[in-house]
């Protein structure tokens, strides 16, 4: 499925992990892979609210979870910057299909990072 939300169709995320190279591009492209389907989630199931919203980035966030392991592997760690810019990402992505009053913390409370 295609990303057809403007904002985000063309969007780079994290980007300035990218920039990064204590970061691992490989790891950073399943990630991006999670946001992008992330996107696709919500444009497909059209989340009504804010739970229903919540219920599709603790899936997302829990995939991160699983590439943790991924970054230490190649030297790496979701430490700060990593986990401001993901959750950045995830606050992006809400504010972008309208849900602008999303509690950033909420949007990745299954975090384990």
């Amino acid at each position: 499925m295609t990303i057809t939300n403007e904002q985000l169709a063309g969007h780079t995320f994290l980007a300035l992990l990218y920039e990064d190279d204590y970061f691992p591009d490989h790891v950073l492209d399943k990630g991006t892979a999670v946001l992008r389907a992330l996107c696709e989630r919500i444009e497909a199931e059209r989340p009504a609210d804010l739970t229903a919203l919540y219920a599709l980035t603790a899936v997302a966030t829990e995939a991160f979870n699983d590439l943790e392991a991924e970054f230490e592997a190649a030297g790496s760690e979701i430490e700060t910057s990593a986990r401001e810019e993901i959750g950045e990402a995830f606050w992006t992505i809400a504010t972008a299909y309208g849900f602008a009053d999303a509690d950033p913390e909420e949007l990745i409370a299954e975090r384990e990072w």
